[in-house]
């Protein structure tokens, strides 16, 4: 069944929800052959073009909570992929050789996901889209 044609067609949270899990396949799929889900890859591309940011940034581009942003950093520090230095209290967080190796890979799986979604979509309504959730996020 579409959607659109669901009871609860009309809900925001409904619509919301298979929206994301429709995306988060597609995301998947073009994370896969890099071997990251699409979080830890995403976090990735930002220590890699910000070395030394710390978490609380990394939470406010990612738009995830302090603790899921640890355990993103966790799980990547346990490939070898980043590192964290504590300066007192403030952690900051490094790509090491290996994470930053992984870049032309990460950017081949977004420039995939991309294609992907705007294949399916159209690029215009893509962009659309994407704008419309972004202002739509920032409203609620």
């Amino acid at each position: 069944m579409k959607s659109s044609e669901s009871k609860y067609c009309r809900c925001l949270y409904f619509s919301a929800n298979a929206l994301a899990r429709k995306t988060e396949k597609l995301a998947r799929q073009s994370w896969d052959p890099v071997g990251l889900s699409p979080s830890h890859a995403y976090l990735l591309m930002l220590v890699n073009s910000e070395p030394g940011v710390q978490p609380g940034m990394l939470g406010e581009q990612l738009q995830l909570a302090p603790s899921t942003i640890t355990r993103l950093i966790e799980k990547l520090e346990k490939q070898k992929l980043l590192i964290r230095t504590f300066e007192g209290r403030v952690a900051n967080v490094y790509p090491t050789p290996r994470g930053k190796a992984l870049q032309p890979e990460l950017e081949k799986a977004l420039h995939h996901f991309y294609e992907s979604y705007s294949n399916i979509l159209g690029k215009e309504m893509s962009s659309n889209l994407v704008k419309t959730m972004n202002e739509v996020t920032d409203r609620l």
